[in-house]
Formats: C-alpha cells, sequence, structure tokens
C-alpha cells in the first residue's frame, strides 16, 4: 500500500513541477550571448515576453525555470544586441535605392553612362536623380562640367549628388528651372562658375537652389522606399537607425507606417534646421512611441573634406588661400543653443574641420556651462585641433563618429590636411577617452550600410581591400569590445534609449541578432565575411536565411 501511494504522488510532484515554470513566447538558448552589460557578461539563454527580455542566464537555469511557446536554438552561435546606427540617413537611403548608383565610378565618362543606363530604364521619371560619385577618385581629382550632361539631356532636369551629399553636378535645364544664374552668391554655398559659365557644380547650400525643386514624392512611393530600406537594414543586423535630418512631415509619414505595421525599424530622428520644423516641434516638446523617438535638431557648421567645403584654421594643403566655410552665420548656432538649452531638445551639429569644430565646440561649453546630462553632440568629429579635445569633456558634449570615413577618406586626407593636422583626424581612441563612451555609425548612404565594415574600421583600421598594412593611425582604434558598445549600449545612450536598447537584460526590448562568426574573437580575415543568421526586433524575426 505504501509503495503504490510514492507511485501515485510522484506523477503529481512531476506535474507541481512543471507547473511552476513561468510561461513566456520565446526562449533562446544555446547560444554565445553578448548581453553588453556593464561588466560585458555572456549567457547561453534568455526569456522573452510582449516582446521584452525577462531574465537571461545559463541553458540549465532558463529551461528550468521558463516555458515557451517558441525555442530558438542558437547552435552555439554568437548572439548579440540589434545593431544600433548611431548616425544614417534611413529616408535619404530609402530614395538612393531608387536612383542612379554612382558609387565607385572611376571616372565622369562612367558616371554619364550609369546615368544614361538609369534613365532609359526610367523614362517616366520627372528629373533624374542620381548618388554617390567621387572626384577623389578619378584621373585628376577635379570637379566635373555639365557639357555632356546637357547634350545627353536637353529637356529632362538632372541632379545628380557627391558621395557625401555637400555638392552635385546639375544640367541647364535644372538650372532654367530654378532659375540659377551664373554669378549669383549665398552663404555657406556655392554656385561654381568658370569663364562667367555655370558649371554644373553646386556645392552645399547651393544644392538647395535646384534640390528645392525637385516634387515631393507620393505616400505610396515614400512607403516603397522606406521598406526597401528597412529590409537592408534588418538583412545586416540592424534593428535601430538614428536618422540625421528629417522634416516633420517625414515624421508624420514614418509615424503612420509604423503605427499600420508596416514599418517595424526603430528610429531616432533628429530634425533638420529650419523654421517649420521649430515651429511644430517646439511648443509640442519630443515625441516619443514604441519605435520612434524624436528628441534632436540636426544642424551643419560646415562641408565635407572631400569637396574641400569643411571649414579648417588654416588653408588647404591642395588649395593653397582657401579654407573652407561655415554654412551658417555664427550668431545662428550661439541663438539656437541658447533656445534648445531651454528644452528636452538635443543639439546635433554636423561639424568636420577643425575651425568648424572648435566654433560648435566653444558655443556649447559657452551655453552649457561645465558637466551635464543633455548629451549635445557633434557629429562627425572628424578634424580635431590638438588643444581642442578637452572642450568635449568640459561640457559632457558627445562626438558621433562613422569608423569608415576614416578609411574611406585615408588615400587623400594626408593631401588635404598635411601630415600635422591629421594627427586629430578620425582620432576615435583620443575621442572615446573625453567622456568613457562613443557611439558609432556608418552615415549610410555616404558609406556603405554594413555595420561589420563599422566594426572593421575601428578595430582593424583597414578599408575593405585590407590596405593599409598595418593599419591607419593604429593609435586611435578601438578594442573589440569597444566597438561593440559602440554599436550597441553607446549608440543607443547617445539617443537617450539605454534604458531600452542596447544590451540584452531583462526589462529591455528584446532586440537581438545572430551571426555565423563571432566578432569578438573572429580572424582579421574572416570579420568582413560575417552574415547575420537572424535578425529579431522586439522578440520577433524580421530576417532570416
Amino acid at each position: 500500500m505504501k509503495k503504490a501511494t510514492i507511485l501515485f504522488l510522484a506523477p503529481l510532484f512531476l506535474l507541481i513541477g512543471c507547473s511552476t515554470k513561468t510561461q513566456v513566447d520565446t526562449i533562446l538558448h544555446n547560444g554565445l550571448v553578448y548581453t553588453v552589460d556593464s561588466s560585458f557578461h555572456t549567457a547561453e539563454a534568455f526569456a522573452i515576453k510582449d516582446g521584452i527580455l525577462v531574465a537571461t542566464g545559463s541553458n540549465d537555469d532558463i529551461l528550468a525555470h521558463y516555458s515557451a511557446k517558441e525555442t530558438i536554438d542558437a547552435m552555439g552561435k554568437a548572439v548579440y544586441p540589434g545593431f544600433i546606427d548611431a548616425h544614417a540617413h534611413f529616408v535619404g537611403y530609402g530614395e538612393k535605392l531608387f536612383a542612379a548608383d554612382l558609387v565607385g565610378s572611376s571616372s565622369w565618362d562612367e558616371v554619364l553612362d550609369r546615368v544614361k543606363k538609369f534613365a532609359s530604364e526610367h523614362p517616366n521619371e520627372q528629373w533624374i536623380l542620381g548618388r554617390g560619385w567621387d572626384q577623389n577618385k578619378w584621373p585628376g581629382k577635379s570637379f566635373p562640367s555639365n557639357e555632356k550632361l546637357n547634350e545627353l539631356f536637353p529637356d529632362k532636369p538632372v541632379f545628380i549628388t557627391r558621395i557625401d551629399g555637400h555638392a552635385a553636378v546639375v544640367n541647364q535645364k535644372a538650372f532654367d528651372i530654378a532659375g540659377v544664374k551664373a554669378g549669383q552668391t549665398l552663404t555657406g554655398g556655392e554656385v561654381e562658375t568658370k569663364n562667367g559659365k555655370l558649371t554644373g557644380v553646386l556645392v552645399d547650400n547651393a544644392k538647395g537652389l535646384v534640390g528645392s525643386k525637385i516634387p515631393d514624392l507620393s505616400k505610396e512611393d515614400f512607403e516603397k522606399r522606406l521598406l526597401a530600406a528597412q529590409q537592408n537594414c534588418f538583412e545586416q543586423g540592424l534593428t535601430s537607425v538614428t536618422d540625421c535630418g528629417l522634416s516633420y512631415t517625414d515624421v508624420d509619414m514614418i509615424d503612420a507606417l509604423q503605427k499600420e505595421g508596416k514599418l517595424n525599424m526603430r528610429l531616432y530622428v533628429m530634425l533638420s534646421d529650419n523654421k517649420a520644423n521649430f515651429d511644430h516641434f517646439l511648443k509640442r516638446g519630443p515625441y516619443k512611441t514604441d519605435k520612434l523617438y524624436v528628441k534632436g535638431f540636426k544642424f551643419y557648421a560646415d562641408g565635407a573634406l572631400g569637396s574641400r567645403g569643411a571649414c579648417l584654421l588654416k588653408p588647404y594643403n591642395d588649395k593653397p588661400g582657401w579654407q573652407g566655410f561655415l554654412l551658417s552665420d555664427k550668431k545662428h548656432f550661439d541663438s539656437l543653443a541658447q533656445i534648445l538649452a531651454g528644452t528636452d531638445f538635443q543639439m546635433c551639429t554636423h561639424a568636420i574641420g577643425d575651425s568648424g569644430n572648435r566654433e560648435i565646440l566653444n558655443v556649447y561649453n559657452r551655453v552649457l556651462k561645465g558637466k551635464n546630462d543633455k548629451r549635445w553632440r557633434i557629429e562627425h568629429a572628424q578634424v580635431i585641433d590638438l588643444n581642442d579635445f578637452d572642450l568635449f569633456s568640459r561640457a559632457s558634449i558627445i562626438p558621433s563618429v562613422q569608423p569608415t570615413h576614416a578609411t574611406s577618406d585615408m588615400y587623400w586626407a594626408g593631401e588635404r590636411l598635411g601630415k600635422e593636422r591629421l594627427a586629430g583626424a578620425y582620432a576615435f581612441q583620443q575621442l572615446l577617452q573625453q567622456n568613457g563612451w562613443l557611439p558609432l555609425g556608418t552615415d549610410f548612404p555616404v558609406e556603405d550600410i554594413s555595420p561589420f565594415k563599422t566594426f572593421f574600421a575601428a578595430v582593424i583600421r583597414k578599408d575593405a581591400k585590407g590596405f593599409p598594412e598595418g593599419g591607419f593611425q593604429m593609435e586611435n582604434a578601438l578594442t573589440r569590445e569597444q566597438a561593440i558598445r559602440g554599436m550597441t549600449i553607446w549608440a543607443a545612450k547617445s539617443g537617450f534609449l539605454e534604458k531600452e536598447l542596447g544590451s540584452l537584460e531583462a526589462g529591455k526590448k528584446a532586440d537581438f541578432i545572430i551571426l555565423d562568426k563571432d566578432l569578438m574573437k573572429a580572424p582579421e580575415g574572416e570579420l568582413l565575411s560575417t552574415k547575420v543568421i537572424g535578425t529579431y526586433s522586439g522578440g520577433k524575426k524580421v530576417f532570416g536565411r
């Protein structure tokens, strides 16, 4: 009788043991999970409920305490928080996917051939648009002129943008539509002429003279471009992107697409520096949903180094007498900084040259008056005078950098800057030391969208061809852990989202990726061939091989 009682109770105890498990939606197990918490701990498994991480731990611990409808066997692969791009142009990237691709063109003639091909394949386009040319990769390294463009397209406007977005070449038809004439001048830009005639080249603010005439996209076309951009991002392991410089109308369309369940990419948005955006948002304050956070304003101190629009303290080495220019009057930056200091909005300013950086750093320091948690940012922080680095730490100013800029520019940056100034350029490790953290991005579509190239350029300091041997200015290389933090938790922190995103810890959104190689351990030669096996946003699979 006693034996029978024991046999009867055994299944009961088993049922009670099972019922004590907490029910969740998903369990990932058998992984090498980089939590990217404060100690950079690793785990083997985690549990997810309602899109939020409930717990992380060992396989035995998680499987003993939780049961789930879905389990993911990571098969020993590396699992990281979803990558976050701290500086990109998501909307602009989507538009580029539907324009003529000019990246990698080896000559102006090749650009023309690509534009012709695009035009023949898209005969119904009102304007012919393209992006990606870079005269620094051509023989002679000179800006082109539009004579052949005028011959090829006498009746249809053409607007093709340089790789960095800071210069464009347009044809005469586009000039006619915009009413641009030779000799026209403006602050922070240049309408290039030669022998009294328009060459077609527009630098920085001058681009707007013609660009403002390009028709707005329909809602359907806007949606098509953003969904294509989203798919490419998910394929690269990006679950969140900072879009630097949108209009409030862009924000409204993004918000609608996210609420309709069509757009799942998380976006931190900086609004462009214009009156319409200030009028619309300053009185309302920051705007936040589950997938959208509008909390910054994007300003431009100067242009780009590649088009010699970056503002330098001394003349360019390869263009005597020319120092570039600021894109707005100094008073503009100062007055807006004073206004934004009284709000919850971030001030985020593009600054490339040492003069452009110094001007903005001084404005920030005057307004912020010492240490703070407003997290005002310098976007790019590309060339810093050696005497100015401490201006970041004095006022807790965040340098937001894009490592692939260094490996793209290194071929000609020395010609522009000279050896002495180059020592303060692309100085990621030195910038990291100012505040102890450093957000990383790509600036896509200016650079390639790949976060693996970001990681490689930050740590190895070489381009995809393996140049240069030994790496570029290796004293400013980041460690592997620093680079991963820069692409996850520090990128989240740069947008005030570190309590929600950027690490795999209980209470945070379940945004994670599974990779076929481990970035923390893979040999240098294998890093760039890393593939994303699966991308998950809020615990839901949004990409998988």
